[in-house]
């Protein structure tokens, strides 16, 4: 996700920003899994290094609160005018006649309706895993790549697996 500016980058500015946004020691707390003491003392400078899993979640605190109208107009943005996805996997099919469902490595690169977006997003927004979101995605480049938007190759199923990787854009 692009930001029109980048979140704050050290501790203390993170955790400064996430009481701004919070409004209490007690909630920011709560949200990273540490004491209102500990909060405090990471915002005086006290205490600069926390545990890696304690970094990591007040840097996904402040991820996921940083820019939030940039954010929805992505997210507007993407629901309006699909997604892309970019990825080089490993892709099985089975599809009737005797075909194999020997997977092999495919690099694609497929548009994906407004529908799929929405529906990523609303995986994502109700804490589906990602898991579902794969799925949602598999679908996709299913139905758009493959069958051609049911032009072609109607009882094909496709399964991915090893994901080398993914790159979604908007």
């Amino acid at each position: 996700m692009a930001f029109t500016r980048e979140p704050p980058k050290t501790l203390q500015g993170r955790i400064s920003y996430l009481l701004r946004q919070m409004g209490s020691t007690r909630a920011v707390a709560e949200e990273i899994g540490v004491t209102p003491a500990s909060v405090a003392r990471y915002r005086r400078g006290a205490r600069k290094n926390p545990p890696r899993d304690i970094a990591a979640k007040v840097d996904e605190a402040v991820r996921t609160r940083w820019q939030p109208q940039i954010r929805k107009r992505h997210r507007d943005r993407a629901a309006a005018g699909g997604i892309t996805v970019v990825t080089r996997a490993s892709i099985g099919y089975d599809a009737p006649g005797g075909s194999t469902d020997e997977s092999r490595v495919r690099r694609l690169r497929v548009h994906l309706p407004a529908d799929y977006a929405r529906r990523v997003f609303d995986a994502r927004d109700t804490g589906q895993g990602d898991q579902r979101i794969a799925e949602i995605v598999t679908e996709g480049i299913q139905e758009e790549y493959f069958k051609d938007g049911g032009r072609r190759a109607n009882g094909l199923e496709i399964t991915i697996n090893n994901i080398d990787y993914l790159d979604v854009s908007f």
